[in-house]
């Protein structure tokens, strides 16, 4: 994943911050966690400032333009309401065509990326015997916290967990597939 050409000037004015912000969101289609967030429009793109995204998106929760959900293990996703769609409807044309353009562009080319990032989890943690224990989940989607696959697997060192969770990110759908079609007939 790229990142972009970071040839516009970050925006500061607050409106536009969160007009950036919930343009970002309405691109991106599924509610995103905060530090997906902050990953796109700041880390990645250089749109706008960290404190300043930070600060907006917490205003636009207040105002009810985003509204944010919460799981069962405490992690938080964010996403656009339909008054944000409505505002957004409204007052969009004022964020510049080079940054809307740009912003839709980076959307539709790591929306994938940014969905299995928050759809494919994975963590390990140190057993007694100084091996890992390395968690791998399929959330069917977004919303849901309830995992629809979970396997736990050893691994015998702490750089072997975390191999083990990096290709989980581009080969849990094939695992998952071959498991189903192994234990799963259709009748």
């Amino acid at each position: 994943m790229e990142l972009k050409d970071k040839s516009l000037p970050q925006v500061s004015d607050p409106l536009l911050c969160k007009l950036v912000i919930l343009f970002t969101l309405e691109k991106m289609e599924f509610p995103l966690t905060e530090n997906t967030i902050y990953d796109i429009i700041y880390y990645r793109n250089n749109w706008m400032l960290y404190m300043d995204c930070k600060e907006y998106l917490y205003k636009l929760v207040e105002s009810n333009l985003v509204y944010k959900t919460q799981s069962k293990d405490g992690e938080e996703r964010f996403n656009i309401t339909y008054d944000g769609r409505n505002c957004l409807h409204h007052f969009g044309n004022k964020i510049d065509g080079k940054l809307r353009e740009q912003i839709t562009e980076y959307t539709k080319t790591n929306r994938m990326h940014f969905k299995r990032s928050q759809e494919y989890v994975s963590t390990f943690f140190k057993s007694e015997d100084g091996s890992y224990i390395v968690v791998l989940k399929i959330r069917p989607d977004t919303t849901q916290e309830e995992a629809m696959f979970e396997i736990k697997i050893k691994a015998p060192s702490r750089l072997a967990a975390i191999e083990a969770c990096n290709k989980w990110q581009e080969n849990a759908h094939m695992a998952y597939e071959a498991i189903y079609d192994m234990f799963i007939e259709e009748t």
